[in-house]
């Protein structure tokens, strides 16, 4: 026997797996082939001692990438929504809230995430947030920094209270969240038909506080939704590009949040 062969029609294509078997040991031939291999590259043992690959050379998803991602696309709502705050926007307040409706309908049910119509979708409800921000401040002086405080809180409590497994998504929890904010989305539709017929809606008043408190619970509890698609994506090694959808995801529902506060302080000063 000259050498060893892998029948492995792969194998067998790779120099690492062609001649140089047992009865070449300790040959001349076998010595050369030995030299030049290790002139070549790393040998075997070295390979195995080589520490394995992360995520981040694999193409698998990481808190970085979410990270990262999701800090993008509030650069992108901050810097529309500044620009509709200072140019005055308001006018465009619903026609926008209409397109970032579409959009984020649009990311939501793609299969597969499209970064461009997600930033879309981000630049588009900034400009939403500018115009209508700017109305509440000029009524309600300060309410634009207490909704954002109340914002960032919340989400901060919230991922506190995950990690630390207060909370958990459970799958009892998922499918009463699914049908509370299928519910939820529902009323909001119908309510903006009404406002766009009629002039107005059902979010005044001691009933439009309550609601907006149940928006704002649902919104919070989201999160937790969110966390979780992060937190098993990544514990699965889904592909990095669903770090996107995760970023969205997160941007969805703090945009959610803000809006609720903002709604909730507005009625809560309006009594004053």
């Amino acid at each position: 026997m000259v050498g060893m062969q892998s029948n492995n029609p792969i194998l067998s294509r790779s120099d690492a797996f062609k001649g140089g078997g047992y009865a070449t040991f300790g040959s001349a031939s076998g010595a050369a082939t030995s030299t030049a291999r290790t002139q070549q590259g790393p040998s075997l043992e070295d390979l195995y001692a080589s520490p394995s690959a992360g995520p981040a050379q694999t193409g698998r998803m990481t808190y970085d990438d979410v990270v990262i991602r999701t800090g993008g696309m509030l650069t992108v709502v901050v810097a529309a929504a500044a620009v509709a705050w200072v140019l005055q926007l308001g006018a465009l307040a619903i026609p926008f809230a209409i397109a970032g409706l579409v959009l984020g309908l649009v990311n939501a049910f793609k299969r597969e995430p499209s970064p461009a119509l997600m930033l879309a979708y981000a630049g588009v409800q900034g400009v939403f947030l500018g115009a209508i921000s700017q109305m509440f401040e000029t009524a309600f002086n300060g309410i634009v920094v207490q909704a954002v405080l109340a914002t960032l809180t919340t989400f901060a409590v919230m991922l506190g209270l995950y990690r630390s497994r207060v909370i958990r998504a459970t799958a009892k929890f998922k499918k009463v969240m699914l049908g509370a904010i299928m519910g939820y989305a529902l009323f909001s539709l119908i309510n903006l038909v009404l406002v766009l017929v009629t002039g107005g809606g059902l979010r005044g008043g001691a009933f439009g506080l309550l609601i907006g408190a149940v928006g704002a619970v649902l919104a919070a509890l989201s999160l937790v939704l969110d966390f979780d698609f992060i937190e098993q994506g990544v514990r699965n090694g889904i592909p990095q590009r669903y770090a996107w959808t995760a970023a969205f995801g997160l941007v969805v529902t703090l945009i959610w949040l803000y809006i609720e506060f903002l709604r909730i302080l507005s009625i809560l000063r309006g009594d004053d």
